[in-house]
Protein backbone atom coordinates (compact mmCIF):
# COMPACT_ATOMS: atom_id res chain seq x y z
CA UNK A 1 0.00 0.00 0.00
CA UNK A 2 2.82 2.62 0.57
CA UNK A 3 3.49 2.72 -2.96
CA UNK A 4 0.29 3.95 -4.10
CA UNK A 5 -0.38 7.06 -5.06
CA UNK A 6 -1.65 9.43 -2.13
CA UNK A 7 -4.42 12.46 -3.17
CA UNK A 8 -3.26 14.95 -0.77
CA UNK A 9 0.38 14.05 -0.82
CA UNK A 10 2.01 11.65 1.60
CA UNK A 11 0.88 12.26 5.58
CA UNK A 12 3.11 14.61 8.13
CA UNK A 13 2.12 12.28 10.95
CA UNK A 14 2.51 9.27 12.57
CA UNK A 15 0.26 7.06 14.89
CA UNK A 16 -0.08 3.93 16.31
CA UNK A 17 -2.90 1.98 14.55
CA UNK A 18 -4.25 -0.89 16.86
CA UNK A 19 -2.39 -1.10 20.17
CA UNK A 20 -5.06 -3.23 21.74
CA UNK A 21 -7.90 -5.14 19.92
CA UNK A 22 -10.49 -2.31 21.37
CA UNK A 23 -8.83 0.29 19.30
CA UNK A 24 -10.46 -1.24 16.41
CA UNK A 25 -14.12 -1.58 16.29
CA UNK A 26 -16.09 -2.38 13.66
CA UNK A 27 -20.04 -2.76 13.23
CA UNK A 28 -21.53 -4.71 10.59
CA UNK A 29 -24.75 -3.26 8.82
CA UNK A 30 -27.30 -5.65 7.44
CA UNK A 31 -29.44 -4.25 4.87
CA UNK A 32 -32.82 -5.70 5.81
CA UNK A 33 -34.39 -6.94 8.69
CA UNK A 34 -34.69 -11.00 9.69
CA UNK A 35 -38.24 -12.21 8.97
CA UNK A 36 -38.58 -13.68 12.59
CA UNK A 37 -39.58 -17.13 10.90
CA UNK A 38 -37.48 -20.10 8.99
CA UNK A 39 -34.57 -22.89 9.27
CA UNK A 40 -31.98 -20.07 8.98
CA UNK A 41 -30.93 -18.47 12.18
CA UNK A 42 -29.23 -15.44 11.96
CA UNK A 43 -26.85 -14.16 15.06
CA UNK A 44 -25.55 -11.08 16.03
CA UNK A 45 -22.05 -11.64 17.31
CA UNK A 46 -19.77 -9.60 18.88
CA UNK A 47 -16.23 -11.22 18.97
CA UNK A 48 -12.61 -10.13 20.73
CA UNK A 49 -9.58 -12.08 19.40
CA UNK A 50 -11.13 -14.30 17.27
CA UNK A 51 -11.25 -14.52 13.36
CA UNK A 52 -14.87 -15.34 11.18
CA UNK A 53 -13.86 -18.98 10.63
CA UNK A 54 -12.83 -19.32 14.46
CA UNK A 55 -16.90 -18.68 15.11
CA UNK A 56 -17.81 -20.73 12.75
CA UNK A 57 -16.35 -23.49 13.57
CA UNK A 58 -17.41 -23.02 17.18
CA UNK A 59 -21.61 -22.26 15.74
CA UNK A 60 -21.05 -25.44 13.75
CA UNK A 61 -19.78 -27.93 16.62
CA UNK A 62 -22.62 -25.90 19.17
CA UNK A 63 -25.25 -26.35 16.75
CA UNK A 64 -24.41 -29.91 15.63
CA UNK A 65 -24.17 -29.04 11.78
CA UNK A 66 -22.32 -29.31 8.96
CA UNK A 67 -19.83 -26.34 8.71
CA UNK A 68 -21.38 -25.75 5.19
CA UNK A 69 -24.74 -24.79 7.27
CA UNK A 70 -22.58 -21.97 9.04
CA UNK A 71 -22.57 -18.77 6.92
CA UNK A 72 -21.33 -15.21 7.06
CA UNK A 73 -21.77 -12.13 5.09
CA UNK A 74 -17.98 -10.69 5.79
CA UNK A 75 -14.76 -11.46 7.18
CA UNK A 76 -13.54 -9.27 9.78
CA UNK A 77 -10.08 -9.29 11.34
CA UNK A 78 -8.86 -11.32 14.42
CA UNK A 79 -6.97 -8.63 16.31
CA UNK A 80 -10.23 -6.52 16.76
CA UNK A 81 -13.02 -5.97 18.20
CA UNK A 82 -16.23 -6.60 15.98
CA UNK A 83 -20.02 -7.11 15.80
CA UNK A 84 -20.57 -9.26 13.15
CA UNK A 85 -23.96 -11.38 12.02
CA UNK A 86 -23.79 -15.08 10.90
CA UNK A 87 -26.39 -17.66 9.62
CA UNK A 88 -26.77 -21.21 10.92
CA UNK A 89 -28.95 -23.35 8.88
CA UNK A 90 -31.16 -25.70 11.43
CA UNK A 91 -33.73 -27.49 9.63
CA UNK A 92 -36.21 -29.31 11.79
CA UNK A 93 -34.24 -28.85 15.34
CA UNK A 94 -35.10 -26.92 18.18
CA UNK A 95 -33.32 -23.89 18.81
CA UNK A 96 -30.14 -23.92 20.65
CA UNK A 97 -29.37 -21.91 23.56
CA UNK A 98 -27.15 -18.73 21.68
CA UNK A 99 -26.67 -16.86 24.79
CA UNK A 100 -24.86 -20.18 26.72
CA UNK A 101 -21.96 -19.81 23.87
CA UNK A 102 -21.12 -16.20 25.73
CA UNK A 103 -17.44 -16.06 27.28
CA UNK A 104 -14.79 -12.88 27.11
CA UNK A 105 -14.32 -13.45 23.25
CA UNK A 106 -17.87 -14.34 21.69
CA UNK A 107 -20.81 -12.11 22.97
CA UNK A 108 -23.98 -12.86 21.03
CA UNK A 109 -26.39 -9.92 21.29
CA UNK A 110 -29.20 -11.32 19.32
CA UNK A 111 -30.75 -14.12 17.05
CA UNK A 112 -33.63 -14.33 14.78
CA UNK A 113 -34.94 -16.88 12.38
CA UNK A 114 -35.32 -16.02 8.83
CA UNK A 115 -36.20 -17.15 5.42
CA UNK A 116 -33.30 -16.77 3.79
CA UNK A 117 -29.93 -17.78 3.86
CA UNK A 118 -27.04 -14.96 4.50
CA UNK A 119 -24.78 -14.97 1.65
CA UNK A 120 -21.23 -12.75 1.49
CA UNK A 121 -21.97 -9.80 0.43
CA UNK A 122 -24.71 -9.29 1.69
CA UNK A 123 -23.96 -5.87 4.12
CA UNK A 124 -24.65 -2.39 3.35
CA UNK A 125 -22.04 -1.40 4.65
CA UNK A 126 -19.59 -1.16 8.37
CA UNK A 127 -19.29 1.44 10.88
CA UNK A 128 -15.68 1.90 12.08
CA UNK A 129 -14.60 3.35 15.31
CA UNK A 130 -10.74 3.32 15.47
CA UNK A 131 -8.52 4.67 18.22
CA UNK A 132 -4.69 6.21 17.27
CA UNK A 133 -2.07 7.14 19.46
CA UNK A 134 0.92 8.77 19.82
CA UNK A 135 -0.22 11.35 17.21
CA UNK A 136 2.95 13.65 15.89
CA UNK A 137 1.17 16.52 13.79
CA UNK A 138 -2.65 16.59 15.01
CA UNK A 139 -2.97 20.30 12.93
CA UNK A 140 -2.05 17.73 9.80
CA UNK A 141 -4.44 15.55 10.61
CA UNK A 142 -7.05 17.89 11.13
CA UNK A 143 -6.32 19.40 7.99
CA UNK A 144 -6.55 16.10 5.94
CA UNK A 145 -9.69 15.21 8.01
CA UNK A 146 -11.50 18.23 6.24
CA UNK A 147 -10.14 17.74 2.34
CA UNK A 148 -11.64 14.07 2.93
CA UNK A 149 -14.70 15.15 4.30
CA UNK A 150 -14.70 17.06 0.74
CA UNK A 151 -13.46 14.99 -1.42
CA UNK A 152 -12.71 11.28 -0.17
CA UNK A 153 -9.71 8.98 -0.30
CA UNK A 154 -8.81 7.06 -3.48
CA UNK A 155 -11.18 3.92 -3.20
CA UNK A 156 -8.17 1.34 -2.86
CA UNK A 157 -8.49 -2.51 -2.07
CA UNK A 158 -6.66 -2.62 1.77
CA UNK A 159 -3.74 -4.80 2.84
CA UNK A 160 -6.27 -7.42 4.35
CA UNK A 161 -7.28 -8.17 0.98
CA UNK A 162 -4.05 -9.29 -0.21
CA UNK A 163 -2.73 -11.69 3.29
CA UNK A 164 -0.09 -11.64 5.53
CA UNK A 165 3.54 -10.30 3.35
CA UNK A 166 0.99 -10.31 -0.08
CA UNK A 167 0.80 -14.50 0.01
CA UNK A 168 -2.92 -14.26 -1.09
CA UNK A 169 -1.29 -11.92 -4.34
CA UNK A 170 1.45 -14.63 -4.62
CA UNK A 171 -0.47 -17.43 -4.49
CA UNK A 172 -2.94 -16.30 -7.06
CA UNK A 173 -0.33 -15.89 -9.62
CA UNK A 174 0.80 -19.21 -9.20
CA UNK A 175 -2.74 -20.23 -9.83
CA UNK A 176 -2.35 -18.67 -13.31
CA UNK A 177 0.71 -21.07 -13.42
CA UNK A 178 -0.04 -24.97 -12.28
CA UNK A 179 -0.83 -24.26 -8.90
CA UNK A 180 -3.96 -26.41 -8.10
CA UNK A 181 -6.05 -24.86 -5.31
CA UNK A 182 -8.92 -27.63 -4.38
CA UNK A 183 -10.59 -24.78 -1.72
CA UNK A 184 -12.93 -23.23 -3.56
CA UNK A 185 -12.87 -20.33 -1.05
CA UNK A 186 -9.07 -19.89 -0.86
CA UNK A 187 -9.19 -20.03 -5.10
CA UNK A 188 -11.79 -16.90 -4.73
CA UNK A 189 -9.60 -15.32 -2.22
CA UNK A 190 -6.21 -15.41 -4.39
CA UNK A 191 -8.37 -14.23 -7.80
CA UNK A 192 -9.51 -11.95 -5.63
CA UNK A 193 -6.03 -10.50 -4.48
CA UNK A 194 -4.75 -10.64 -8.10
CA UNK A 195 -7.78 -8.24 -9.40
CA UNK A 196 -7.66 -6.09 -6.45
CA UNK A 197 -4.25 -5.45 -7.01
CA UNK A 198 -5.08 -4.53 -10.83
CA UNK A 199 -7.44 -2.06 -9.58
CA UNK A 200 -4.72 -0.65 -6.96
CA UNK A 201 -2.68 0.08 -9.82
CA UNK A 202 -5.30 1.85 -12.66
CA UNK A 203 -6.18 4.17 -9.84
CA UNK A 204 -2.89 5.13 -8.64
CA UNK A 205 -1.63 5.89 -12.15
CA UNK A 206 -4.45 7.82 -12.84
CA UNK A 207 -4.35 9.68 -9.60
CA UNK A 208 -0.68 10.75 -10.49
CA UNK A 209 -0.92 10.94 -14.01
CA UNK A 210 -4.62 12.80 -14.22
CA UNK A 211 -5.56 13.79 -10.90
CA UNK A 212 -9.31 13.79 -10.76
CA UNK A 213 -9.57 15.14 -14.44
CA UNK A 214 -12.38 13.01 -16.20
CA UNK A 215 -10.72 11.39 -19.58
CA UNK A 216 -13.10 11.16 -22.74
CA UNK A 217 -14.57 8.27 -22.34
CA UNK A 218 -14.83 7.74 -18.69
CA UNK A 219 -16.82 4.89 -17.81
CA UNK A 220 -18.53 6.63 -14.55
CA UNK A 221 -21.02 5.21 -11.95
CA UNK A 222 -24.02 6.51 -10.74
CA UNK A 223 -23.60 7.21 -7.28
CA UNK A 224 -24.61 4.84 -5.08
CA UNK A 225 -25.44 1.95 -7.37
CA UNK A 226 -23.17 0.07 -9.58
CA UNK A 227 -24.73 1.17 -12.85
CA UNK A 228 -22.86 3.02 -15.16
CA UNK A 229 -22.44 4.87 -18.48
CA UNK A 230 -19.73 5.83 -21.14
CA UNK A 231 -18.94 9.70 -20.77
CA UNK A 232 -18.40 9.91 -24.58
CA UNK A 233 -18.10 13.69 -24.56
CA UNK A 234 -17.51 15.65 -21.00
CA UNK A 235 -20.17 18.54 -21.87
CA UNK A 236 -21.25 20.89 -19.50
CA UNK A 237 -23.87 18.43 -18.01
CA UNK A 238 -22.00 15.84 -16.90
CA UNK A 239 -19.41 18.22 -15.75
CA UNK A 240 -21.84 19.59 -12.97
CA UNK A 241 -23.11 15.72 -12.50
CA UNK A 242 -19.41 15.19 -11.78
CA UNK A 243 -19.33 18.15 -9.19
CA UNK A 244 -22.39 17.55 -7.65
CA UNK A 245 -21.64 13.57 -7.25
CA UNK A 246 -24.20 12.38 -8.76
CA UNK A 247 -21.81 10.43 -11.33
CA UNK A 248 -18.06 9.18 -9.88
CA UNK A 249 -15.48 8.01 -12.10
CA UNK A 250 -14.16 4.61 -11.93
CA UNK A 251 -11.97 1.79 -12.49
CA UNK A 252 -12.06 -1.91 -13.94
CA UNK A 253 -12.42 -4.96 -11.89
CA UNK A 254 -10.87 -7.06 -14.34
CA UNK A 255 -12.07 -9.86 -16.44
CA UNK A 256 -13.92 -11.02 -19.58
CA UNK A 257 -15.10 -9.07 -22.34
CA UNK A 258 -14.39 -6.21 -23.38
CA UNK A 259 -13.13 -3.13 -21.73
CA UNK A 260 -15.97 -1.07 -20.63
CA UNK A 261 -14.39 1.97 -20.75
CA UNK A 262 -13.94 3.92 -23.93
CA UNK A 263 -11.33 6.02 -25.98
CA UNK A 264 -9.12 7.54 -23.99
CA UNK A 265 -9.99 5.91 -20.85
CA UNK A 266 -9.67 2.60 -22.41
CA UNK A 267 -6.57 3.79 -23.53
CA UNK A 268 -4.93 4.87 -20.53
CA UNK A 269 -6.13 1.99 -18.66
CA UNK A 270 -4.64 -0.84 -21.19
CA UNK A 271 -1.05 0.99 -21.13
CA UNK A 272 -1.36 1.01 -17.03
CA UNK A 273 -2.17 -3.33 -17.44
CA UNK A 274 0.18 -3.59 -20.58
CA UNK A 275 2.77 -4.84 -17.48
CA UNK A 276 0.52 -6.85 -16.15
CA UNK A 277 -1.34 -8.96 -18.70
CA UNK A 278 -0.71 -12.11 -16.83
CA UNK A 279 -2.63 -11.73 -14.63
CA UNK A 280 -5.46 -9.93 -17.18
CA UNK A 281 -5.17 -13.18 -19.00
CA UNK A 282 -4.95 -15.18 -15.58
CA UNK A 283 -8.04 -13.56 -14.90
CA UNK A 284 -9.99 -13.91 -17.98
CA UNK A 285 -9.13 -17.39 -18.19
CA UNK A 286 -10.39 -17.71 -14.13
CA UNK A 287 -14.04 -16.79 -15.54
CA UNK A 288 -14.44 -13.31 -14.56
CA UNK A 289 -15.98 -10.79 -16.54
CA UNK A 290 -15.50 -6.90 -16.62
CA UNK A 291 -16.95 -4.64 -13.24
CA UNK A 292 -16.14 -1.44 -12.34
CA UNK A 293 -15.59 0.36 -9.30
CA UNK A 294 -15.84 3.93 -8.17
CA UNK A 295 -12.54 5.69 -8.09
CA UNK A 296 -13.13 7.56 -4.96
CA UNK A 297 -14.38 6.21 -1.53
CA UNK A 298 -16.26 8.77 0.41
CA UNK A 299 -16.23 8.02 4.37
CA UNK A 300 -20.27 8.99 5.80
CA UNK A 301 -20.94 10.60 9.09
CA UNK A 302 -17.26 11.37 9.93
CA UNK A 303 -16.81 12.74 13.73
CA UNK A 304 -13.53 12.74 15.88
CA UNK A 305 -12.62 13.25 19.23
CA UNK A 306 -8.92 13.95 20.48
CA UNK A 307 -7.25 13.46 23.88
CA UNK A 308 -3.74 14.89 24.09
CA UNK A 309 -2.24 12.59 21.35
CA UNK A 310 -5.07 10.21 20.94
CA UNK A 311 -7.54 10.51 18.23
CA UNK A 312 -10.84 8.36 18.12
CA UNK A 313 -11.96 8.68 14.72
CA UNK A 314 -15.76 7.43 13.31
CA UNK A 315 -17.16 6.65 10.21
CA UNK A 316 -19.13 4.29 8.16
CA UNK A 317 -17.97 3.02 4.89
CA UNK A 318 -19.94 0.73 1.70
CA UNK A 319 -19.60 -2.96 2.06
CA UNK A 320 -16.48 -3.77 0.39
CA UNK A 321 -14.32 -0.67 1.42
CA UNK A 322 -11.35 -0.76 3.49
CA UNK A 323 -10.87 1.68 6.29
CA UNK A 324 -7.27 1.65 6.37
CA UNK A 325 -7.68 3.49 2.59
CA UNK A 326 -8.93 6.77 4.64
CA UNK A 327 -6.30 5.85 7.66
CA UNK A 328 -3.23 6.08 5.03
CA UNK A 329 -4.51 9.48 3.95
CA UNK A 330 -4.42 11.01 7.43
CA UNK A 331 -1.38 8.95 8.93
CA UNK A 332 1.62 7.22 8.34
CA UNK A 333 0.32 4.89 10.68
CA UNK A 334 1.79 1.51 11.75
CA UNK A 335 -0.39 -1.18 12.66
CA UNK A 336 0.76 -2.83 16.17
CA UNK A 337 -0.28 -5.58 16.35
CA UNK A 338 1.02 -6.03 12.96
CA UNK A 339 4.21 -5.23 13.58
CA UNK A 340 4.54 -7.87 16.67
CA UNK A 341 3.67 -10.62 14.61
CA UNK A 342 6.27 -10.18 12.19
CA UNK A 343 8.82 -9.42 14.78
CA UNK A 344 7.36 -12.87 16.22
CA UNK A 345 7.93 -14.66 12.85
CA UNK A 346 11.42 -12.82 12.28
CA UNK A 347 12.46 -14.56 15.76
CA UNK A 348 11.08 -17.92 14.87
CA UNK A 349 12.80 -17.85 11.76
CA UNK A 350 16.28 -16.91 13.32
CA UNK A 351 15.84 -20.01 15.81
CA UNK A 352 15.34 -21.86 13.14
CA UNK A 353 18.46 -21.06 11.30
CA UNK A 354 20.43 -21.05 14.36
CA UNK A 355 18.97 -24.80 15.48
CA UNK A 356 20.02 -25.90 11.61
CA UNK A 357 23.44 -24.74 12.13
CA UNK A 358 24.07 -26.11 15.57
Amino acid sequence: MSELHYLYGKPLSQADLRTHNSDFIVQEILPFVPTGEGEHHLLHIRKNGLNTADVAKILSGFAHVHPKEVTYAGQKDKHAITEQWFGVRIPGKETPEWASLDNEQLTVLSSSCHTKKLRVGALAGNRFTLTLRNITNMDDVLFRLERIKETGVPNYFGEQRFGHDGKNLIFGRQMFTGRKVKDRNKRGMYLSAVRSNLFNQVVSTRLMEHGLTPLRGDCVMLAGSKSYFVANEWDVSLQQRLTQKDIQLSAPLWGRGTALSQHDAADFEQQVLLPLKADCDGLEHAGLTQERRMLLLEPQHITHEIDGDVLVLKFALPAGCFATSVLRELFDYEDVIEKQRQTHFADQQSQVQLTGQS
